[in-house]
């Protein structure tokens, strides 16, 4: 029987949703982070918060660069 934890590391949280610390605290710093929350001294993500991030994630618009790529096709097309 595998039993999900009702909470996780940042470390496991990142290991699990293949992202990197340093694109958590990116993510973070935008306010698209998952909730924390304090417990001691550690910081814990609990595995609702971590599923209501999906689903924000799921439903956000893409940020993906167009670094001018799709703005040259508009201007050659119009």
């Amino acid at each position: 029987m595998n039993v999900e934890p009702d909470a996780m590391s940042l470390g496991e949280f990142c290991s699990r949703h293949g992202i990197s610390r340093s694109s958590f605290y990116l993510l973070k710093r935008a306010g698209e982070a998952p909730r924390l929350m304090q417990v001691g001294n550690r910081v814990l993500i609990s595995r609702e918060a971590a599923a209501a991030w999906r689903r924000e994630r799921e439903l956000a618009p893409s940020k993906k660069s167009t670094r001018g790529g799709d703005q040259r096709r508009e201007s050659a097309a119009a």
